[in-house]
């Protein structure tokens, strides 16, 4: 992996021993859509999986609520339900680092919503040693808006950007009202993404 100087990132004032200086940065790019939809972020390199699909989560745009599952090679892991049991050969995520899961490998997909089976494909793009610790995690920039939650995956979404983009679909008024009034697929604002990413305190 590419090391570079921290002077691209924003850092803690803060030196704090307990906490690792090295960041991976992510690439992510949601799989089979178009336009593009991906984002660039900067996480701990020894962020738990966990935490890690909350990064995901408000990175890309997605609500929650749905399960998870993050593939590395021939390991997958996922977080322990009540009323789920894990895939098969699915281990627990709890206290799994993404360096130790990575295992040396650089790509891994995480999957969010087995009804919508939304693919992520996250490359490690290059590890950076800060000298001091991320406050929080950082998006460095992406395209492309989140597809609205229960839209039915791929196919869904691309049904639904045909019918509100037509107002003649028979399904404009129902899915415009649907989705909240508006929908620009081509919306992606880093800004707002960093606001929700603040919110995570590593």
């Amino acid at each position: 992996m590419v090391t570079m100087g921290a002077s691209l990132y924003k850092v803690s004032g803060k030196s704090e021993r307990s906490k690792t200086a090295k960041v991976f940065q992510l690439r992510i790019d949601l799989r089979d859509t178009k336009p593009k939809i991906w984002r660039r972020i900067v996480v701990p390199a020894t962020i738990k999986l966990p935490t890690l699909h909350v990064v995901l989560l408000r990175s890309m745009g997605w609500h929650g609520g749905h399960l998870h599952e993050f593939l590395f090679g021939d390991a997958n892991y996922g977080r322990p339900e009540p009323e789920w049991d894990l895939p098969e050969g699915a281990q627990d995520e709890t206290r799994v680092s993404l360096r130790k899961a990575l295992d040396g490998g650089s790509t891994f997909t995480w999957v969010y919503d087995y009804g919508d089976n939304w693919q992520h494909k996250i490359r490690v793009e290059r590890e950076v040693d800060m000298g001091v610790p991320l406050d929080s995690p950082m998006c460095i920039t992406g395209q492309g808006a989140c597809p609205p939650e229960d839209v039915g995956g791929v196919p869904g979404y691309e049904d639904f950007l045909v019918a509100i983009a037509d107002p003649s679909h028979p399904e404009h008024a129902e899915l415009k009202d649907w989705c909240g009034g508006t929908f620009d697929p081509a919306a992606f604002d880093a800004a707002q993404v960093q606001q929700r990413l603040d919110k995570i305190k590593l």
